[in-house]
């Protein structure tokens, strides 16, 4: 993840405007703290998959994961700190994890992180394998490259978010991979962006402005029982 720099002008929220806007920022909204939590968020994932060590319960992965946050000099979490072992890397965000896995000789994880710096919401989330199962590692490096590939198509048409779901879908398949079209992208901002109603960027009608919006990419494999997810900003 590089730290980027853009413009950006948006609307600021009102009385008025708030339930309707999906797209509207509050007041002390600043694209450039929105890039930096952003960074920071990424840099917490790969602290935390570098402490993620075989033999390894998963709760006791996400007690960790809070310590390094914490360490890190978060404001606060904005949702739970999520690390899916195994089979529960096929898990939706909102579905509990199946008992307390152990991470395994040859096996494959996630860490999925929302957090609040300096007031601006980060979210980030990547997959990461232990070991040499080939599968595995196929699908870590399969969902990285469709949500490249999204991404782009984003960048290159400027779709609306509900078209790029769609695309997403056709990606996915292409490659040999089932997306879970549930999983369906957020909105990001000053904190809480939940006072915007903003719904899944899977389901916004219109083109997605830049900085505001999370593409999220979680695949399964076709035959075998666990999947990979990332996650980052659309950033033009």
């Amino acid at each position: 993840m590089d730290n980027r720099s853009v413009t950006l002008s948006l609307t600021n929220p009102t009385k008025d405007t708030m339930p309707h806007n999906k797209q509207a920022v509050g007041t002390n909204f600043d694209i450039q703290k929105i890039l930096s939590s952003l960074y920071n968020t990424f840099e917490a994932v790969n602290r935390i998959a570098d402490k993620i060590t075989v033999g390894m319960v998963e709760a006791d992965a996400r007690a960790m994961a809070m310590d390094v946050l914490q360490q890190m000099g978060m404001d606060r979490i904005w949702h739970p700190a999520l690390v899916r072992f195994g089979a529960n890397t096929l898990k939706k965000f909102n579905q509990v994890s199946e008992s307390n896995p152990v991470l395994r000789q040859n096996d494959i994880f996630f860490v999925d992180l929302g957090v609040v710096w300096d007031g601006h919401e980060g979210d980030a989330g990547a997959t990461f394998v232990v070991g040499d199962d080939a599968d595995m590692r196929a699908c870590s490096e399969a969902c990285k490259v469709i949500y490249d590939e999204v991404e782009a198509h984003w960048r290159n048409t400027h779709c609306s978010g509900k078209a790029l779901y769609d695309y997403a879908e056709q990606v996915a398949n292409a490659h040999g991979w089932r997306l879970n079209v549930e999983i369906r992208g957020h909105r990001v901002s000053d904190f809480p962006h939940a006072i915007y109603r903003a719904g899944d960027l899977g389901d916004l009608d219109e083109v997605p402005e830049v900085g505001l919006w999370i593409l999220e990419i979680q695949i399964a494999h076709p035959s075998k029982p666990f999947g990979a997810f990332y996650e980052d900003l659309l950033v033009d």
